[in-house]
């Protein structure tokens, strides 16, 4: 079975590769690296059922693929403002033209899609039959209406062509290989607390977020492209552990092990008061949730960042 991934050098996608080939599947991966870093997948690079494109998939794919996943997007505040058009043509055009390549080729479908589709809820926690509360001129909008406009894109699909289409919509998910300057709460604070600088809070402290470790979100995308049945098909992927950004920053100080200060910034414009996923329907269908509990998944990840800082500044001597 050949699998393609776009996105496949980014965060997520790097490790939805490496699961799949794991499995003996065929993969291609394919990516402009405007976010995605080639080093995520340099050790695949010689696997023999391993590809590689560099190419944005906006100007459009001609693949033979038995499923793909749609991951490609700038995902992180920093890299959607710094590539905003980017982020609404990928999300936009390159949806259309990999909907169009699985309609010719007859292949299986799944839009990463973002919690950020509800935007500042004003229903907690989100089920995926809430309509969002979304911003749409804002200066996260680029990404939050990208998205929206993805997911109905990926049904218009599904009800005029019968393309068997899914969607994920993806909450916070963190672990190795996430990007540390990609401006999201789990990296910054680690990196700052790993090299003594002071914890940025923007806001006071109170909204809150839910951590997703990267295996399980892994593995619940790879469910929900397995299952049969699913066509047109919304599931919230996420960990229902809801914290608040000033406990998340507490925990990285302890587990690093550094009590580094915590400093409180100006509100983000738009940032949502809460994020919590209702994974009623991910339990339903896939029988799927989280494992990993957040204390475990952030000292992985914290293990990675201080081989990525050690790293570094071996190169810098």
């Amino acid at each position: 079975m050949r699998i393609l991934v776009t996105g496949g050098a980014g965060f997520i996608g790097s490790h939805l590769c490496e699961s799949l080939l794991l499995d003996g599947y065929q993969v291609i991966a394919v990516d402009s690296l405007l976010t995605g870093r080639l080093g995520n997948i340099r050790h695949l690079l010689t696997h023999p059922f391993f590809r590689f494109i560099e190419q944005d998939v906006t100007q459009g794919i001609d693949i033979e693929a038995d499923a793909i996943f749609h991951l490609a997007s700038p995902a992180s505040p920093v890299g959607y403002r710094q590539y905003p058009i980017e982020t609404l043509l990928v999300n936009s055009v390159g949806t259309y033209h990999l909907l169009e390549l699985a309609r010719r080729v007859r292949a299986r479908f799944v839009f990463a899609s973002t919690s950020e589709v509800y935007g500042d809820p004003l229903i907690h926690p989100q089920r995926e039959d809430y309509f969002g509360n979304v911003n749409p001129i804002g200066p996260r909008s680029c990404y939050d209406e990208g998205k929206r406009f993805g997911e109905a894109l990926t049904m218009e699909f599904v009800r005029s062509f019968g393309v068997d289409a899914r969607i994920a919509r993806i909450f916070n998910t963190y672990g190795p290989r996430m990007d540390p300057a990609d401006g999201r709460v789990v990296p910054n604070f680690i990196v700052h607390a790993l090299t003594g600088e002071p914890i940025e809070i923007f806001g006071d402290g109170m909204q809150t977020r839910s951590l997703c470790y990267i295996s399980d979100m892994v593995r619940g995308l790879r469910l929900l492209m397995e299952r049969d049945g699913l066509a047109g098909t919304v599931i919230n992927l996420g960990n229902p552990d809801e914290r608040t950004i000033l406990e998340l920053a507490y925990l990285v100080r302890e587990l690093t092990g550094n009590p580094v200060p915590i400093v409180f910034r100006p509100a983000r414009p738009d940032d949502p008061g809460r994020r919590c996923p209702d994974i009623s329907r991910a339990r339903a269908v896939l029988g799927w949730e989280p494992r990993v509990p957040v204390e475990e998944g952030l000292r992985m990840t914290i293990d990675y960042f201080q081989d990525v800082l050690a790293r570094a500044a071996a190169f810098d001597e």
